[in-house]
């Protein structure tokens, strides 16, 4: 049982070093400044040698850090997650039925797209309230199937490899912009896996990453799908892969800023462990949470499994009785004015609840973010519902 919420709470002494808590763009890696972009290519052509090499290192040390095996193809894409997302579907989709998970907005959001946009007759959408996710039983996994790893808005990820049978005989193309550099993916169970450089990475916005299984690749080259491409979406020519994607040589222009600034948190990231030593600082986060959660009354996580709890996209439901009994705008009213007590204060910024999801908080826990100023954010939370609270 939860201890009572205490009636009177002292302005906390301790204060988060970086108050950036954001899901998207993310917090930079600590101690991150400008003078980290000071050998940035700028005013310079990304299709130059050294432009390339850059983007090539990129593409290595990223394949490297996510232990990406060997025959898959990774490249650099444009409009970040979203855009390497609907270049996999788009390019892929149609010559097998198809299952879609739907249990945030992201992969509701692909849903939709490949039912009313690509207009597939053949797909199913296997949809779950916030907090929880489908019935994975129902998948057909001779079906190609489309889901996100971890999701962003609901907090709520697939609780290990498992959950994805190790033969399967369609593609399994996994959204896993929240979960790469953060979380284990299963890499022999996936076919096509994207993210960008602004989610764990603390990277700039607007570029993503597609990693290809030799299956995907397959795909690519032996189907011709029933619809235009537009040019960014184009991994093929001729009926073979454009393997210079794959080196460097991408699709449209890249922000050689944000080149340098993805080569300089790739590597950070080496120098905290790779891969393991950035899932521990976001397990760290986790479990600073869920130690709170466990001894307050307030609030709740999102996601009702445990097992099934993201350690990236932390998503919160306030479940306080008064709280519970408003209409939903004024709930949104009141969780507005609980943010902006902790913006005022400096120790927090956009930490609110996606729009669509039920209202709470959402705190990013990737590797970017400190474990200590988790754990120094949690009193404040505290004292800003306090804030809000109706006297009794």
């Amino acid at each position: 049982m939860n201890a009572p919420f205490p009636s009177v709470l002292s302005r906390p002494a301790t204060r988060p070093f970086n108050p950036c808590f954001s899901s998207g763009p993310c917090a930079k890696r600590p101690g991150w400044d400008v003078s980290a972009l000071a050998g940035a290519l700028v005013g310079r052509s990304h299709r130059s040698a050294e432009g390339r090499a850059r983007l090539n290192e990129v593409i290595v040390r990223s394949a490297s850090t996510l232990g990406v095996p060997e025959g898959w193809k990774v490249g650099i894409v444009p409009a970040s997650d979203t855009g390497a997302m609907e270049m996999a579907l788009w390019s892929l989709l149609g010559p097998r039925p198809v299952d879609v998970l739907a249990f945030e907005s992201f992969s509701a959001l692909w849903a939709q797209d490949i039912v009313s946009q690509l207009k597939l007759d053949n797909a199913r959408v296997f949809k779950a309230d916030y907090g929880s996710l489908p019935d994975l039983a129902q998948v057909d996994w001779a079906h190609d199937v489309v889901l996100a790893w971890n999701g962003t808005t609901s907090g709520v990820c697939l609780p290990h490899a498992d959950v994805i049978p190790p033969t399967h005989d369609g593609l399994v193309i996994c959204d896993a912009t929240s979960a790469a550099f953060a979380m284990d993916l299963p890499w022999d169970r996936l076919d096509v896996v994207t993210w960008s450089w602004q989610k764990a990475l603390g990277g700039e916005a607007a570029h993503g990453m597609i990693a290809l299984s030799p299956r995907a690749q397959a795909r690519l080259e032996t189907f011709q799908p029933p619809r235009a491409l537009p040019k960014i979406f184009r991994l093929t020519a001729k009926g073979a892969l454009i393997e210079g994607i794959f080196k460097g040589d991408t699709i449209n222009t890249p922000s050689m800023l944000c080149v340098e600034d993805a080569l300089d948190s790739l590597e950070w990231a080496r120098s905290v462990g790779g891969l393991e030593g950035l899932k521990a600082r976001s397990q760290a986060s986790l479990a600073a949470v869920s130690e709170w959660v466990a001894r307050t009354d307030w609030v709740e996580f999102l996601a009702t499994n445990k097992a099934e709890r993201s350690s990236t996209s932390i998503c919160l439901r306030i479940v306080a009785p008064w709280f519970l009994a408003l209409e939903r705008p004024a709930q949104m009213a009141a969780l507005k004015k609980m943010l902006a007590v902790l913006e005022h204060e400096k120790v927090a910024f956009d930490i609110g609840s996606y729009r669509d999801a039920p209202a709470g908080l959402r705190i990013w826990g990737g590797a970017t973010v400190e474990p200590a100023d988790v754990a120094a954010l949690l009193p404040w939370l505290d004292w800003a519902f306090a804030q809000i609270t109706p006297a009794a």
